[in-house]
C-alpha cells in the first residue's frame, strides 16, 4: 500500500529522531569524540545502518520517507528508485515496493569486470530517477551517484536520506546548482532538541554537542 496520510514534516522530524536514539543509532562523547571519514572529529555519531534490525521502526520510517517524496517532489514525479551502495540499497528497495517502481542501485566505483557497470538493474534512457541513501554530509557523494544514473540517459532531480547533517554551509545550494533536491526526514538540530526532551544523555554532553553543531569546523575536545 502507498502511504498517503501522514504527520506533518516538523512531526515527522521529532519521531525519526526519537527512533534514531531509541535504538542506539544516535552516539553523542564530547570527551572520547569519534573521528570521521573526513579525519575530523566530533562528538556525535549517527548509524542508519542499525536500522535494518528493528522492523517497526524500519517500517515507520521508510513510511515517512515514501510520503515525504510525494508531498515534496511529487506522486508521479518517479519512474525509478536508486539505492546508493551499500547503506542506501536496502532503503532503496523498500521505498521502491512502497512506490510501486521499478529499484535499482548505484555502486561507488565501477566493479572492474564484466561490463564494469556502476547501475545494477535496469535503467533506461529518459527515466525519472530518484536516489535514495541513508543520510548525507556534504552532499558529496550524491554528486557522484547522481552523475552515474545521468550517465545512463535517465535524469536524476532529487535524492531523499533518512539523515541529513544540516549544520555544514551550501549543502543544499551545491545540490540544487546540480539540479537536485534534498528530502530528508531529521537533522542533528531535530536530534539535539529530541535528546533534551527525554533527558537521553547529561547536560555537559550536550552542551558540548550544541557547541559543536553550531561551529563544526573551530570545535576541539575540551
Amino acid at each position: 500500500m502507498i502511504p498517503t496520510s501522514f504527520p506533518a514534516k516538523e512531526e515527522i522530524a521529532r519521531l525519526t529522531a526519537g527512533m534514531l536514539i531509541e535504538i542506539g543509532a544516535i552516539d553523542f562523547n564530547a570527551t572520547e569524540p569519534f573521528t570521521h571519514a573526513s579525519g575530523k572529529q566530533a562528538p556525535t555519531y549517527v548509524d542508519c545502518r542499525k536500522l535494518i534490525s528493528f522492523p517497526r521502526i524500519r517500517s515507520t520510517l521508510m513510511d515517512f520517507m515514501t510520503v515525504s517524496i510525494m508531498r515534496e517532489a511529487g506522486f508521479e514525479a518517479f519512474d525509478n528508485v536508486a539505492g546508493g551502495e551499500t547503506a542506501g540499497i536496502p532503503f532503496g528497495a523498500m521505498v521502491a515496493e512502497r512506490l510501486a517502481l521499478p529499484m535499482t542501485y548505484v555502486r561507488k566505483k565501477p566493479k572492474g569486470y564484466g561490463r564494469n557497470a556502476r547501475i545494477e538493474g535496469v535503467m533506461t534512457e529518459g527515466q525519472r530517477v530518484i536516489l535514495v541513501e541513508d543520510l548525507t554530509t556534504d552532499g558529496g557523494s550524491k554528486l557522484s551517484f547522481v552523475d552515474a544514473i545521468r550517465e545512463t540517459g535517465a535524469t536524476c532531480s532529487a535524492t531523499a536520506v533518512i539523515f541529513y547533517y544540516g549544520i555544514f554551509d551550501g549543502v543544499e545550494e551545491t545540490l540544487a546548482d546540480h539540479g537536485v533536491q534534498l528530502i530528508s526526514l531529521c537533522t542533528w538540530w531535530d536530534v539535539l532538541a529530541e535528546a533534551k526532551a527525554r533527558g537521553a544523555y547529561d547536560p555537559a554532553t550536550l552542551d558540548a554537542v550544541e557547541a559543536y553543531l553550531k561551529d563544526p569546523a573551530g570545535w576541539t575536545p575540551a
